[in-house]
């Protein structure tokens, strides 16, 4: 495994294996890596002869800079996962590297649909810019034919795939399952944050997405939502921001239910750590 630095050493690296007709997979991560992260380079070895993984923290889709401060950056933890489930490039950049005139903002707005300004979007405004404009510059370091992400940022796969259909780009974005706990609880590079009480708290979570998904079909969607809601605020130290049942391409909530693309999406803060969720339904 090669860990590299810049983008120039990054595409000369990867020229002759791209002229001798390999594939090339991208698997772009803030580190903090945990085993969905692995989960994602196991998908990519299969579909790929090469994978890139990148690890860059950054810092252009960040709405609170505290939260940027406190984000894990264990990389040589890191770096000795990739080499145990033999991953060929590790792409380390600087700020300075993806970003030259940082902190002067650069020119970057694209349309991502009204999909942009819901959910996530409303409690993290501009966010999704912050995520699409690094996806775009690593898709451009890397040139890769498919990239891979994980379902729990749901709403990210969905911008980033609407950003590759309005730049028309010759990359493949594949999805991958949540990996979870044993307990059920969704593994996230934020879950080092919780403490011994926040952690079992945070269960609360995916029992009320998999309470949804169980009673679906059986009960009307306003009397999910509210008994779901219900199993949230019984635990102590949880502060809901949303929870919804919607369509997988708008992220509107849906009034009726549907045969396909449905998905139940949670966000909340459990003591001083915002999580996330999800469960597609059908």
């Amino acid at each position: 495994m090669k860990v590299i630095a810049t983008i120039a050493e990054l595409q000369q690296a990867l020229m002759p294996l791209k002229q001798s007709g390999a594939k090339i997979a991208l698997v772009p991560t803030m580190g903090a890596l945990h085993q969905g992260h692995l989960s994602l380079i196991a998908e990519a070895q299969k579909q790929a002869e090469i994978v890139v993984c990148s690890i860059f923290v950054n810092p252009t889709q960040f709405t609170d800079p505290k939260d940027l401060e406190k984000y894990p950056r264990p990389l040589e933890h890191d770096i000795k996962m990739l080499t145990g489930a033999g991953c060929n490039f590790v792409f380390m950049p600087s700020v300075k590297e993806m970003y030259p005139n940082y902190p002067t903002p650069e020119n970057w707005k694209i349309d991502l649909g009204p999909a942009e300004f819901v959910l996530e979007g409303e409690f993290r405004k501009g966010h999704y810019q912050g995520v699409t404009q690094i996806v775009y510059k690593l898709f451009d370091a890397v040139k890769p034919d498919v990239a891979f992400f994980g379902q729990k940022d749901f709403q990210q796969v969905l911008m980033i795939k609407n950003m590759v259909s309005e730049l028309n780009l010759a990359v493949e974005i594949v999805t991958c399952p949540i990996i979870r706990e044993a307990d059920g609880l969704a593994m996230s590079s934020r879950n080092i944050h919780l403490n011994k009480a926040d952690r079992e708290h945070s269960l609360a979570l995916s029992k009320a997405l998999f309470f949804i998904e169980k009673n679906y079909a059986s009960q009307p969607i306003d009397q999910l939502i509210e008994q779901a809601k219900a199993m949230i605020n019984s635990v102590k130290g949880i502060e809901l921001d949303y929870l919804t049942i919607a369509n997988g391409d708008t992220l509107l909530p849906i009034e009726e239910k549907a045969g396909t693309g449905t998905v139940a999406l949670i966000a909340a803060k459990v003591g001083e750590t915002r999580l996330i969720d999800n469960v597609i339904i059908n």
